[in-house]
C-alpha cells in the first residue's frame, strides 16, 4: 500500500537503472547512425572531382552535388524532427534510414547528372534525421553523466570521416566512384537491419499518455543493466503539473469563496465540485486534464499531433532560448566552414587564394584534431558546465584568429589556425548537447532540427559572402568577419536562459518556468 502512494518519473528511474548495458546497445545503434552520416558527408570530398572528370561537367555542375546534399538536409532537419515529436523517434529514425540507404545506394547506378543531382538530394533530406538519433540517445542517459556520454557519442563521427577516408583511399583507385558511393550506404541499411531491436523512448511514451508502455522499457533497462527501479509507481511531468495545476485551482477558488462572500453551502457545493474535477491520480483524472489544457494553449498544442511546432518554438517560455540557439547555429556553421577556408588560403605556399590539397590534407589530420577535441570536450561540459565551455570556446577562438588580421609567419598563421578550429569544433560538439535539452520532449526533435537546418544555411552563405574575400585575398575583411560571427555567438551562449549541467529533462513546457525560477 505504501508503494502505491509514491511515485517517480523517468529521471528518476534512469538515475536508479545507472549507464549499463542497456544504454550501451543504445549508443552503438545511435553511433552507427552518426558513423552514416559522417561518412556520406565526407563522401562529398571525393566524389565531386571523380564526376567532374568522368562526365566532364563543369565547375558548376561539380558544386551542386554538395549544394543539393545541403538544400535536402535543411529540409530533412525540420521534416525528421516533427516526425518524430509527432509518432515517436523510432519511426524518425526509420524513415531518415530508409531514405539515405534507398538512395545512396541507387546513386551508384546513376545513368546521368540530373539522377544523380535527384538522388543526392533525397540522401540529404535522409541526413537531416540525425538530431532525432541524438536526442533519442539523449532521453535514455541519467542527468549527471548525460553530457560526457553526449561527447563519446560525437566520437562516432570522427570514426565516420576516418573510415570514410580510408575507404576512399582504397576504393577509388580500383573500383572507382560508384563502388565508394553504393558501399557508403552500408552504415544506414544496419540500421534498417536492426530496427526491431530498438526500444522506443520512455519520455516521449510518457509525453504521449503511455505511462505503462515507458514502464515496460524502463524494466527492460533495468533486467539488461541488473538494477532495480525506485519503488512506486511511474509519472510523468505532465501529470505532476497537471496535479499542481488542479490543486491549485481549487485553492483559487477558496480564496475567491472567501473574498466575494460565498454562503457556506454554496462554497461547499463549488468545492465538491472542483474536487471531482481536480482529483488527479483517481478515476476524474482525464476530466481533470481535459480541463486543465482547454485552460492552458501552450499544455493544449503540446497534445495536437497536428499542431504547429514552430508555434511552441516561439513561444513566450521558449523563444528566446530558440532565437538564441538559431544564432549559436548559424554562427557555428558560418565560422567552420569560413575556417576551412582560410586554412586553405593562408597555407598556401604561394599565398594564392587558390584551394590545393586540402582533401588530402583534412584526411590525414582529421584522426588527431578531433580526438584531441572529443577529449577535451569530455572533460568540460560536466564539470564546467554547456554555457561556460561553450561561451569560451567562442571567445578563445577569436582570440587566435585576431592575430591573423595581419599577416603572419606562415609556422604562427598554421598554429592559430589550428587553435580556432579545434575551439569552433568544440563548440559544435557541445552545441549539439545543449540544444536537446533546453527543450521539453514534445518539441524537442523538431527543436533541434529546425537549429541545425538554420546552421546548414550558415554552411550555404559562408561561401557566397566569404569567399569572394577570400580568393580575392582580402585576408583582413575576411578574418574581421569571422572575428564579429564567433564574437556574437559568444555573446549569445550568454543570455542562454539556464545552465543544463545535471539538470532533468523537461517533458513539458510548463516545467520550464520552474527552471529559470531556480538560475
Amino acid at each position: 500500500m505504501g508503494d502505491e502512494n509514491q511515485k517517480y518519473t523517468v529521471d528518476e528511474a534512469l538515475l536508479a537503472v545507472g549507464f549499463g548495458y542497456f544504454q550501451v546497445i543504445i549508443l552503438l545503434y545511435a553511433g552507427v547512425g552518426w558513423i552514416s552520416e559522417a561518412m556520406e558527408m565526407m563522401l562529398l570530398s571525393f566524389i565531386g572531382p571523380a564526376v567532374q572528370s568522368a562526365w566532364d561537367l563543369s565547375s558548376h555542375e561539380e558544386s551542386l552535388i554538395t549544394s543539393v546534399v545541403f538544400a535536402g538536409m535543411l529540409v530533412g532537419a525540420y521534416s525528421w524532427g516533427s516526425v518524430s515529436d509527432i509518432y515517436g523517434r523510432r519511426k524518425g529514425f526509420l524513415f531518415t534510414a530508409m531514405v539515405t540507404a534507398g538512395a545512396g545506394f541507387l546513386s551508384a547506378f546513376a545513368p546521368n547528372f540530373i539522377s544523380l543531382i535527384i538522388l543526392r538530394c533525397l540522401v540529404g533530406i535522409g541526413l537531416g534525421g540525425g538530431p532525432v538519433l541524438s536526442s533519442w540517445f539523449l532521453e535514455f542517459i541519467p542527468a549527471p553523466n548525460r553530457g560526457t556520454w553526449m561527447v563519446v557519442f560525437s566520437a562516432f563521427w570522427t570514426l565516420g570521416t576516418i573510415f570514410e577516408a580510408s575507404l576512399a583511399w582504397f576504393v577509388m583507385p580500383t573500383l572507382g566512384w560508384r563502388w565508394l558511393l553504393a558501399l557508403s550506404a552500408i552504415p544506414s541499411s544496419l540500421l534498417l537491419l536492426f530496427y526491431s531491436v530498438t526500444p522506443e523512448s520512455p519520455r516521449y511514451l510518457c509525453s504521449k499518455g503511455r505511462t505503462n508502455d515507458a514502464l515496460n522499457v524502463l524494466e527492460k533497462a533495468a533486467r539488461m543493466n541488473r538494477t532495480k527501479l525506485p519503488s512506486g509507481v511511474l509519472i510523468s511531468d505532465l501529470q505532476i503539473e497537471l496535479h499542481e495545476e488542479c490543486t491549485a485551482s481549487e485553492d483559487t477558488l477558496l480564496l475567491s469563496a472567501e473574498k466575494g462572500g460565498i454562503s457556506s453551502t454554496g462554497m461547499d457545493s463549488k468545492i465538491e465540485d472542483a474536487s471531482e474535477k481536480g482529483r488527479c491520480g483517481t478515476r476524474k483524472e482525464e476530466d481533470c486534464s481535459l480541463l486543465q489544457i482547454s485552460a492552458h494553449p501552450i499544455s493544449w498544442l503540446s497534445y495536437r499531433a497536428n499542431s504547429s511546432s514552430l508555434f511552441i518554438l516561439l513561444s513566450p517560455k521558449l523563444v528566446q532560448s530558440t532565437l538564441l540557439l538559431w544564432v549559436v547555429f548559424f554562427g557555428n556553421a558560418f565560422s567552420y566552414y569560413g575556417l576551412v577556408l582560410l586554412t586553405t588560403e593562408l597555407n598556401n605556399g604561394r599565398n594564392k587564394c587558390i584551394p590545393t590539397e586540402l582533401q588530402s590534407k583534412e584526411a590525414h589530420d582529421v584522426s588527431y584534431r578531433d580526438v584531441f577535441i572529443t577529449s577535451f570536450a569530455a572533460a568540460t561540459v560536466d564539470k564546467f558546465g554547456r554555457k561556460l565551455s561553450m561561451s569560451a570556446m567562442f571567445f578563445l577562438c577569436c582570440i587566435f584568429l585576431l592575430p591573423l588580421v595581419f599577416h603572419q609567419a606562415p609556422g604562427i598563421t598554421t598554429g592559430l589556425l589550428f587553435g580556432a578550429r579545434i575551439c569552433i569544433t568544440s563548440t559544435f560538439t557541445i552545441v549539439y548537447i545543449y540544444a536537446p535539452e533546453i527543450y521539453p520532449t514534445s518539441v524537442r526533435t523538431t527543436g533541434v532540427g529546425i537549429a541545425s537546418s538554420v546552421g546548414r544555411v550558415g554552411g550555404m552563405v559562408c561561401p557566397l559572402v566569404a569567399v569572394g574575400m577570400i580568393h580575392g585575398c582580402h585576408q583582413t575583411a575576411a578574418v574581421v568577419l569571422f572575428e564579429i560571427v564567433v564574437f556574437l555567438s559568444g555573446v549569445s551562449v550568454l543570455f542562454f536562459p539556464f545552465e543544463t549541467k545535471g539538470r532533468e529533462l523537461n517533458d513539458g513546457i510548463s516545467s520550464l518556468k520552474q527552471v529559470r525560477a531556480f538560475v
